[in-house]
Formats: structure tokens, sequence, C-alpha cells
């Protein structure tokens, strides 16, 4: 007859565990376990420290629209009747546009001024440059119209948000 010793669950675990523990297969197995898990699930984890997938941080909470948030602030001050100034009216040329520290400032017509957020609407990456009446975030290859900051190509679905400005002298300000 065979002599089969049989332990219970609790004593295998001591065996593992407890003082004089030796280093069993099903030991080593279960550790190696449960430090496979503990990577994989901080691998999966968020730090909470960023927000942008690709390298830069932005606010996926952005300012409203006409909010003194808004604007680059290159002249830091009031110009009498309007709001902040955002840039020289020379600067922005007709079909095209200038990007400042904040916003993305357009005339698509003659007199016209438009502004917008220069933060994406897909990923949260900042448009880098304005051609062919089109506002270009070169992360993704999306397109935005310089008359009203819709998409017009790439993965972008939603449009930039907008920021009300008017002519003020010379200068284009934040509409108050």
């Amino acid at each position: 007859m065979t002599d089969v010793q049989t332990r219970t669950e609790a004593e295998t675990e001591h065996r593992c565990t407890g003082a004089g523990a030796t280093s069993t297969r099903r030991c080593i197995l279960v550790g190696a376990g449960a430090i496979g898990a503990t990577a994989v699930l901080a691998a999966c984890g968020t730090d909470g420290t960023g927000t942008n997938p690709n390298g830069t941080d932005f606010d996926a909470d952005p300012a409203p629209a006409g909010s003194t948030a808004a604007g680059s602030g290159d002249s830091g001050g009031d110009s009498g009747g309007g709001g902040e100034v955002v840039v020289a009216a020379a600067d922005v040329k007709v079909g095209g546009g200038v990007i400042t520290d904040k916003l993305v400032v357009t005339q698509p017509t003659e007199g016209t001024y438009k502004a917008f957020s220069k933060v994406c609407t897909h990923q949260g990456c900042e448009v880098s440059e304005i051609a062919d009446g089109q506002i270009i975030c070169r992360c993704h290859n999306s397109f935005f119209s310089v008359k009203d900051g819709a998409p017009t190509s790439g993965p972008a679905q939603q449009p930039l948000a907008e920021t009300k400005v008017e002519l003020d002298g010379d200068n284009i300000v934040v509409a108050a």
C-alpha cells in the first residue's frame, strides 16, 4: 500500500511564508505570478500628472471662449474701448492668420477677424501653421477652416473653440 500524505492549504501556505520556509516549485510559481500581475496592473494604471498621450500636456477643460484666460497678452494692456490686445491687425493677412500664445487669429475676408483656440480638438496638440485657408495641426494632420474653425479633414471631429475678437484701432482685441 502506498502512503499518501495530504496537507491542508493552511499547512502549504505556512511552508511558503513561515519561518524556515522551503523554496518549493509551487511557492516560486505563486511568487512569480504575483510579481507579474503587479507589473501588468502598474503598466495599465495612470499617474494623473499628464493628460496627453503624445507627450505634451494640455488643458482637458479649457476656459470658455471670451474668458480672461483667452488671448496672448502681447501688449498685456487694454487699448481703450476693447479688451486685451491679441495681435496687431496689420500682422493678420486676408485668407491667413497668426498663431499667438493661446489663440489663432484669422482674417477670412477683408476686415473680418476671427480667433480660435490653438489646441486641436483631436488629442490636444497645438496647431502649428496656417496655409491655403487652413489651420493645420501636424500631430495627426487635422485641418480646420480659417472662417469658422470647423474641421475640414483629418481625425478631428469638433471645431476649434472660438473666442470673440474685434478691431480696436490698429489692434485685434478680445471682445468685451
